[in-house]
C-alpha cells in the first residue's frame, strides 16, 4: 500500500483543521500527514489533506484559488469580525440597497490591502494573533496585500447577506465582509463560512474520513499530480528519472517541452483562469504512467530537481 497523494475531507463547523489531521493520522499510524490552509473552527467545507510524500506538495496546494460562501449579519459588529466574540450594534447605521452592495463588491475585484481581525491565526512576532488578542495584549495588526476573482452578492434580506469570494492564498473572508458593508456606512459580523473549492479540490466531492478505515481511506486518495494542475508536465523516459533520482539536472529535448517553455527563457505567463500563482518557473515530471516524479526548476541551461519523489526502496537526492 503506497501513501502518495491527497485526502479531500469535508470539514465540519466545530472542529479544527487539526482535529481532522488527527482522525486521519490515527489510522494510518506511521504515515505523515498534514493540511493545505487552516479552516477556522467556525467554517466548514474542503480541508485538503497531504498525505505520505504528498506533504511536500503544500506549497503548491496554497497557491490554488479558492472559493467561499459566506454568510454575515449587517448592522453588527465584533473584535473577531464573527459571532465568537462579543458582538455590539453601533446605532445609526446605513441599510445599504442590493445595489450598492453590488457595486462596492465589484469595486473589491483585484489586488486589495486587507486588515485581518487582531482573532486571526496570523503570526505576530512568532506568536499567533489571536493568542496575543485572548490574552489581553494590545498590538497592531499589519496589513496584507491579497487577491480577489470575484465577489458576488448572491443573497441580501438586511440584515443578512451572503457572498460568494473566489480568492488567492492569505485572504480573510470575514475581512472581505466587513470591508464591503464599512465601504456603505455600515458593519459586519461573519455567521457561517463553507470552502467551496481549493483548486481542483471541490465541496461535492469531499469525504468525511472519520467512519472510514485505512483501507477504505485510500480508495480516496487523489493522485499526486492534482497538486500540479497548473504546471507544465513532461513525461521523462527511464535515463532521466534515474539522473533526476540523485539530484542531477537534466537537458530536455525543446520539441517534447510544452509550447513557450525553455530553461532559457522561461514562460512567466498567468497560469489560466487564475487557478494558481506560480512565483518562479516549474514543471512537473511525470513518468509515462502519468505519475509524478519530480518538480524541476530552469537552471544554467538545464532542468534542476527540487522536489523528488522516487518510488519507494530509491535514494532521494532531493536539492533545495
Amino acid at each position: 500500500m503506497t501513501w502518495f497523494g491527497f485526502l479531500n475531507c469535508y470539514k465540519p463547523p466545530g472542529m479544527t483543521s487539526r482535529d481532522v489531521v488527527n482522525q486521519v493520522q490515527r489510522k494510518l499510524k506511521k504515515v505523515k500527514v498534514g493540511h493545505a490552509g487552516t479552516l477556522d473552527p467556525i467554517a466548514e467545507g474542503v480541508l485538503v489533506l497531504g498525505v505520505g510524500p504528498a506533504t511536500r506538495l503544500m506549497t503548491q496546494i496554497h497557491a490554488y484559488q479558492k472559493q467561499y460562501i459566506g454568510h454575515f449579519r449587517l448592522g453588527e459588529s465584533s473584535p473577531s469580525q464573527d459571532i465568537e466574540t462579543e458582538i455590539s450594534r453601533p446605532q445609526g447605521l446605513k441599510i445599504p440597497e442590493r445595489a450598492e452592495l453590488d457595486i462596492a463588491a465589484r469595486n473589491m475585484i483585484g489586488k486589495i490591502q486587507q486588515t485581518p481581525s487582531a482573532f486571526s491565526a496570523i503570526h505576530i512576532n512568532g506568536k499567533r494573533a489571536y493568542e496575543r488578542a485572548r490574552s489581553g495584549e494590545k498590538f497592531v495588526m499589519p496589513s496584507r496585500e491579497v487577491q480577489i476573482y470575484s465577489l458576488e452578492v448572491i443573497q441580501y434580506h438586511y440584515p443578512d447577506l451572503v457572498l460568494k469570494v473566489d480568492c488567492g492564498t492569505g485572504t480573510y473572508i470575514r475581512s472581505v465582509g466587513a470591508d464591503l458593508a464599512s465601504q456603505l456606512g455600515s458593519c459586519a459580523v461573519m455567521t457561517s463560512l463553507k470552502r467551496t473549492s481549493v483548486g481542483p479540490f471541490r465541496s461535492e466531492h469531499a469525504i468525511d474520513p472519520n467512519p472510514l478505515q485505512d483501507t477504505e481511506l485510500i480508495n480516496h486518495l487523489q493522485p499526486a499530480t492534482m497538486a500540479v494542475e497548473h504546471l507544465p508536465k513532461i513525461a521523462l523516459e527511464q535515463r532521466d528519472i534515474e539522473r533526476i533520482y540523485f539530484g542531477q539536472s537534466i537537458s530536455l529535448d525543446a520539441c517534447k517541452l510544452p509550447t513557450g517553455i525553455s530553461a532559457d527563457k522561461p514562460d512567466q505567463s498567468e497560469p489560466s483562469e487564475h487557478q494558481a500563482v506560480v512565483t518562479s518557473l516549474e514543471i512537473a515530471a511525470v513518468n509515462q504512467d502519468g505519475n509524478l516524479l519530480a518538480l524541476l526548476r530552469p537552471k544554467n541551461g538545464n532542468w534542476h530537481p527540487f522536489r523528488v519523489f522516487p518510488p519507494a526502496g530509491k535514494i532521494e537526492g532531493e536539492k533545495d
